[in-house]
């Protein structure tokens, strides 16, 4: 049986950041992980890809949105071409108006945090 896929969007190589514990909590739950971020390169040992499109999968069971309101809104086309089971917006990465777009794009946007989601508590990845 193949791994649940999530991208991670707004991938940080700062251990300090939601965005990076997000891909050390979906590793740990036993996810196929790719992180993405314009600058490419890896994080956590994973190849970090540019774009959703960059990625080596036809579908993602979800992805986890960790970008301001005003860069999610620019990219909710591409989110929406993903194709992705679920869309997490994270605390932070949620607004009014990101949701709104989201519907009329029919994402199926979660509002909440997609670590506690996935059974894991952001402190236990806390350095």
């Amino acid at each position: 049986m193949s791994k649940p896929t999530v991208a991670i969007l707004g991938a940080s190589p700062n251990r300090a950041r939601y965005s990076n514990i997000s891909i050390r909590a979906h590793v740990a739950q036993g996810f196929e992980v790719f992180p993405v971020n314009p600058r490419g390169g890896q994080i956590e040992g994973l190849t970090c890809y540019a774009t959703l499109a960059d990625l080596p999968v036809e579908t993602l069971d979800s992805i986890s949105v960790y970008l301001s309101p005003p860069v999610g809104l620019k990219l909710l086309p591409e989110i929406a071409a993903a194709n992705a089971g679920k869309v997490y917006f994270n605390p932070g990465a949620d607004s009014p108006e990101v949701m709104q777009a989201a519907k009329e794009l029919d994402i199926p946007a979660i509002q909440a945090c997609s670590i506690i989601a996935i059974g894991s508590s952001p402190g236990e990845f806390m350095d």
